[in-house]
């Protein structure tokens, strides 16, 4: 009878392979979940829906210059708090947690290198950096690049991932780079050189109010969201819907405000044949 009141199968219970993290990515467009070795190949482009994923400012550089041809600038300019702001965080510990989170000192990269072979000025924001914001540092490192480019008379390129404008931790230090570096770039075009700009997901306020919005030719990433202030103020304010995709690089695009609209994969071979045809 003991046969009988045996189990009929034996239950295995395995445990279950975890799988390690930061394998996958999900879209922040169509939600599909991506392999990022996948991801890193296509440039941090999906190839579900074509959403251009933040890049970071080195990221960036070693897409668009020539292997190891990069010559940074001022890269040990540190910001200071000139108003010793106090918040619900220090800007001091705000500044240190995002030192440590991006290895980066400041939002922008700045320096010199090769595009096809093409000496070229560059400058880099980087929008994990405090949300990209122009303190005294950037404005500085921004208007250096543009001087020297000046100064040796070679194109200028700069890419703006800056949602966060003007970095009022430190006040008017901060709204006096708009005007700093706007001044610096009426110097170049009034040299006859060239100056580049391109738009990435997000350049809003203060950035995109001076130097960014102030390119000879002005290219943006595809759906990037560009403009002064934010499509949700906006419609807080004036009590009025906006219209569908107000504020993304195909509106502005369709309404005069920036020259084209390149995929990243393109992005490099594009501005090589500007170069060619500029210079």
């Amino acid at each position: 009878m003991a046969l009988f009141g045996r189990p009929k199968y034996t239950i295995v219970r395995v445990k279950k392979k975890e799988i390690p993290d930061g394998l996958w990515t999900k879209c922040e467009e169509c939600f599909e979940m991506l392999y990022n070795k996948t991801l890193e190949e296509n440039l941090w482009v999906c190839p579900k829906c074509n959403y251009h994923f933040v890049l970071g400012a080195y990221e960036r550089i070693n897409m668009l210059l020539d292997k190891d041809t990069f010559k940074e600038y001022d890269k040990d300019m540190l910001p200071q708090d000139p108003l010793n702001f106090k918040g619900p965080k220090a800007y001091t510990e705000k500044l240190v947690q995002d030192q440590t989170a991006t290895g980066l000192k400041e939002a922008a990269v700045t320096g010199e290198g090769l595009l096809d072979n093409k000496r070229v000025i560059i400058g880099v924001t980087d929008s994990r950096f405090i949300m990209g914001s122009m303190g005294s540092v950037v404005g500085e490192k921004i208007t250096r690049i543009i001087e020297a480019a000046t100064k040796n008379k070679l194109p200028l390129i700069i890419v703006s991932g800056s949602g966060g404008g003007a970095r009022m931790y430190e006040g008017m230090f901060s709204l006096m780079q708009m005007s700093k570096t706007a001044n610096a770039l009426a110097l170049h075009h009034q040299a006859d050189l060239l100056y580049i700009s391109v738009l990435t997901n997000p350049t809003m306020a203060g950035v995109m109010a001076s130097f960014a919005g102030l390119g000879d030719i002005i290219i943006a990433e595809p759906k990037a969201l560009i403009g002064f202030t934010g499509p949700r103020v906006i419609e807080q304010t004036i009590r009025q819907k906006l219209p569908v995709g107000f504020q993304r690089s195909e509106f502005l695009l369709e309404h005069g405000l920036i020259d084209m609209i390149v995929h990243r994969k393109e992005l490099k071979a594009t501005l090589s044949r500007l170069l060619d045809y500029f210079i």
